[in-house]
């Protein structure tokens, strides 16, 4: 089981914190591959703890759906099929819809403003080819409607669905989806329809947003299936 020596560790965590952080960062990037064995004593000698948190760790990580524990046997990533896009998207985009509309009612100008911000911020970061920066603000304007919607169900849901389409991404492009300005358009019209309270309008256009990656992440599946 290869494991990167060199990485940055995040600080002020407790060793059970750092294992399930670190573990989880190899499984989305795809340096610990679907199906691979994860063998707790060279996790711990790597993240330098012991092997009781290493076994927190996963306890945590397969409630996440991340790996698959076998008691007494082994502990493996578990695998992601191509088919999984058409679970995952529809059911983030109803999320999303639905915090949307619960924004829509209570959210205020400095609010706005953030999401117009984080926007900007996205747009900039599409127009100067940063993908993953890219990725990231996209992930912060939708975190930041889910936020202001003060639901907590809503955002448990969509962090553990969000952890699995950036796995997706890496596993399969060994890259995020390239960002366009369409989503930068639309990210506009939510926003105006967040400003006017318009809870059917922003619900639609929401779902549109989610959902429209879905059909450009099967575009590239295709595509890079012909070229292999």
């Amino acid at each position: 089981m290869p494991v990167p020596k060199n990485f940055s560790s995040p600080v002020r965590m407790t060793a059970k914190e750092r294992a399930l952080s670190q573990i989880q960062r190899w499984i989305i990037d795809g340096t610990l591959q679907p199906g691979e064995k994860l063998i707790d004593a060279e996790l711990a000698e790597s993240l330098a703890v012991s092997r009781t948190p290493i076994r927190e760790a996963f306890q945590l990580l397969e409630v996440q759906g991340l790996v698959s524990m076998y008691p007494g046997k082994e502990t493996r990533v578990s695998n992601i099929q191509k088919s999984d896009i058409f679970h995952l998207y529809p059911t983030l985009a109803s999320l999303h819809a639905l915090a949307a509309e619960y924004t829509a009612n209570n959210i205020l100008p400095e609010q706005i403003e953030k999401l117009r911000e984080l926007n900007i911020q996205f747009k900039k970061a599409i127009e100067s080819g940063q993908p993953y920066q890219a990725m990231e603000l996209d992930e912060q304007f939708h975190n930041l409607i889910i936020e202001i919607s003060e639901n907590p169900y809503i955002a448990s849901f969509s962090e553990s669905l969000q952890i699995h389409i950036r796995r997706f991404k890496y596993v399969f492009l060994k890259q995020p989806i390239k960002e366009t300005l369409n989503s930068v358009n639309e990210h506009e019209s939510i926003i105006t329809a967040l400003e006017n309270k318009d809870v059917q309008r922003v619900s639609e256009l929401m779902k549109q947003n989610v959902i429209r990656p879905m059909h450009e992440l099967t575009k590239l599946l295709k595509e890079k299936e012909n070229n292999e």
